[in-house]
Parts: C-alpha cells; sequence; structure tokens
C-alpha cells in the first residue's frame, strides 16, 4: 500500500518550487498526492465589516483556493499524479498539523523559506517550522 502523503500549497514561490522538485522526483514518490490549501482566517476577519460580507469574503476565499489548487493540479496530472485536494479555513501551520494527525497520513512535503525572525525560521520558514515540530509523521522540506 502506497504512503498517504500530505503537500500544503499556496500561491508562494515555494509552493511552486515544492511542486516542481515533486515532479522532478516523480520516481520517488507513490502516485496519489493530496494537495491542501489553509486559508488563512486572521486574513478574513476585520471587526467593520458586516456578517455577510465577510461571508461573501469567505466564499470568494475559497473559489480563489479552488482555482489555485487547481493550477497546482494540473502540473502534477501531466506528470502522472493523481490527486485528491483539501481545503480548509484556519491558521495554516495549526491546520496542516491537525489534518496531517486527524487523518493519519504517513509524510508530509512542504517547501520552506528564508523568512522569519528565529533562526530555525530562517532556515526551514515559519509554517514549515511549526508543521515539523507538531507532526506525528515524517516531515520532508524542499
Amino acid at each position: 500500500m502506497d504512503p498517504k502523503i500530505l503537500v500544503p500549497v499556496n500561491d508562494s514561490p515555494t509552493a511552486h518550487s515544492t511542486v516542481d522538485s515533486i515532479i522532478r522526483f516523480r520516481d520517488r514518490f507513490p502516485r496519489k498526492l493530496t494537495l491542501l490549501y489553509v486559508i488563512d482566517k486572521g486574513l478574513l476577519t476585520y471587526k467593520m465589516i458586516p456578517d455577510i460580507q465577510l461571508e461573501m469574503l469567505r466564499d470568494n476565499a475559497q473559489k480563489a483556493g479552488m482555482t489555485l489548487l487547481e493550477k497546482h493540479c494540473v502540473k502534477l496530472r501531466e506528470a502522472g499524479f493523481e490527486l485528491d485536494t483539501m481545503i480548509d479555513f484556519g491558521t495554516p501551520q495549526r491546520v496542516i498539523s491537525d489534518i496531517a494527525d486527524r487523518d493519519t497520513f504517513d509524510l508530509i512535503v512542504i517547501g520552506r523559506h528564508e523568512r522569519g525572525g528565529q533562526i530555525r525560521n530562517v532556515l526551514f520558514g515559519s509554517v514549515a517550522s511549526y508543521v515539523l515540530h507538531n507532526v506525528s509523521c515524517p516531515v520532508l522540506l524542499f
């Protein structure tokens, strides 16, 4: 049985590079992957926006997330992968960690970037660093 692999993505150069790396090393991955896009709930909250407009913002964010996931999916499908997709709302690092543990993924493949205040965040990126230290499965950093 192939391992369950979770690949969190967004529209950053880091995520695009991670997808490109998966394609480059496709012979080392199973054919089926799960892509996850997390809509950062913190970016959708503003106290002066009425609830009905918040719901509209949420719907638009979800549509934009589906469009983004599809961009990544097209590249991966062309490389021979089968994909499941997920969209969730919340703090990205917590949602990724919670889903990885809840759905018993065997591996997380996540990109790292050079932003952040602490040394480990400079090396891994704050989301990748959090995930690395808060999940029960292995994490592959690209």
